[in-house]
């Protein structure tokens, strides 16, 4: 079964340093990932078996191979058709359709992540799910998922996340202003484990929009995430009196469709083992051009 390993060379500043203190500064491996590592004898230096304190000097080959991923319990590999945007061997960038959830939950049976299983099955990838951005069931788009372990924290050690996600959302009316930010702390609402609203005691929340269409009754607006916080557009957006279309739990109508109408379509990060910047692009899907041939 296929293994990820990498192999680096040990230059002459990093001469005299442990094993364990190169991976974590140097190559920034998690403690836990560390640890999982050394307890499957995953390091190697000049091809001989090592322990994390073993002392390195320049010229130094170190090995390191992650342990075989267990795919989590009662995730069942589920045949699905899976919109591949982009793949290499450390990350997977997939199109996700509205009303789909990503993980499994108590609602929620057969998900993203069960489709992602039967994917790796297919095509002999030896990982369980390493999700990295999510959306909410009934928003489409992309989202990033990690092969492995090493990449998935990586990008999850990242104090700015995803370098760029944007959103396109269809909302009732016309905005006044055809830019600009939203800053509004969003928390809780009482007596609700679902819903959010914007209150004093919220998180910080800030969401930038430009109008890119007026349509009749609706526009379509580009949104830009600065936070991250649950249902920010959605609250944001209904906060401004513009809710989504198909947004009934924010005050929207379900005329046009039957969830809320956004679509994560662009997606740029940061290549977590290459550093490369990677920008992934999905147009609308059909059930959002077609609201919009109505809106």
């Amino acid at each position: 079964m296929k293994q990820w390993s990498w192999t680096w060379k040990i230059a002459k500043q990093q001469e005299g340093m442990l094993v364990r203190e190169y991976l974590i500064s140097v190559r920034a491996f998690s403690r836990q990932l560390l640890k999982q590592i050394k307890h499957a004898q995953g390091l190697k230096v000049n091809g001989a078996a090592v322990t994390v304190r073993k002392k390195l000097e320049a010229g130094d080959e170190l090995e390191v191979t992650l342990p075989a991923a267990e795919p989590a319990e009662r995730l069942e590999a589920v045949e699905m058709e899976l919109a591949v945007v982009y793949e290499d061997e450390d990350v997977l960038v997939v199109d996700k359709p509205g009303g789909l959830a990503v993980m499994p939950s108590m609602n929620h049976d057969v998900t993203l992540a069960n489709g992602i299983m039967a994917y790796y099955q297919h095509n002999g990838i030896p990982s369980t799910i390493h999700v990295v951005t999510r959306l909410d069931r009934d928003t489409s788009g992309l989202v990033l998922i990690a092969k492995h372990a090493y990449s998935h924290s990586l990008l999850a050690a990242s104090p700015s996340g995803p370098l760029e996600k944007t959103y396109l959302a269809l909302v009732e009316g016309h905005l006044d202003q055809s830019k600009g930010t939203i800053e509004a702390p969003i928390g809780r609402k009482d007596g609700s484990i679902i819903e959010r609203q914007v209150r004093e005691d919220g998180q910080p929340a800030t969401t930038q929009y430009q109008v890119l269409e007026f349509l009749n009754k609706h526009s379509l607006v580009e949104v830009e995430l600065v936070t991250g916080r649950t249902h920010q557009i959605r609250v944001h957006m209904s906060c401004l009196g513009h809710p989504l279309a198909g947004d009934d739990l924010y005050g929207g109508s379900l005329y046009l469709m039957k969830r809320q109408a956004l679509h994560c379509h662009r997606l740029a990060f940061v290549h977590p083992l290459t550093g490369e910047v990677v920008v992934c692009q999905k147009e609308l899907p059909i059930d959002m051009v077609s609201a919009m041939d109505k809106a």
